[in-house]
C-alpha cells in the first residue's frame, strides 16, 4: 500500500516543475506536473493529490483563477493550495486566489519542504 502523499505542481516553467519534484520525491513526496492551469480541474481529478502547489504566471488562466476554480469545486475545495510566485505581493495573490498558504520565490529548499509539511499537517 502506497501510503506517500502527492503534490500536483502547476508550473509554467520545466526547470521549476523538475526543482521542486525532484526536491520533494527526495522527501518521500510522489510528485505530479502541470505547465498549465485551465484544466486544473481535471488534472486534480485525474491525480488526485493531497496538495496543490500553484504558480501566479501560468497558462492559459493564471494561478489566480485556477485556484478560485479549485477552492470553488465542491469536490475538490478541501485539497489545500501553496501559491507560489516571485511577485513581491504574493501574499496578496494568494489571498485573492483563495490559497491557504504562499511561498515566496525564489525560495530555499528548506522553505519548500517546511511549508508542505506545515500545510499537510494542517489537515
Amino acid at each position: 500500500m502506497n501510503n506517500k502523499k502527492t503534490i500536483l505542481i502547476f508550473d509554467d516553467d520545466i526547470n521549476v516543475l523538475d526543482l521542486c519534484s525532484i526536491i520533494l520525491e527526495n522527501a518521500g513526496y510522489h510528485t505530479e506536473t502541470s505547465s498549465t492551469s485551465h484544466d486544473v480541474i481535471e488534472k486534480v481529478a485525474l491525480h488526485k493529490p493531497d496538495l496543490v502547489l500553484m504558480d501566479n504566471w501560468i497558462p492559459n488562466i493564471g494561478g489566480i483563477l485556477a485556484t478560485q476554480l479549485l477552492k470553488k469545486n465542491d469536490l475538490y475545495k478541501h485539497i489545500p493550495v501553496v501559491y507560489f510566485s516571485a511577485n513581491n505581493d504574493v501574499h496578496l495573490l494568494a489571498e485573492q486566489a483563495g490559497a491557504d498558504t504562499y511561498l515566496s520565490k525564489p525560495f530555499d529548499l528548506n522553505s519548500l519542504e517546511n511549508i508542505i509539511a506545515q500545510t499537510l499537517a494542517k489537515q
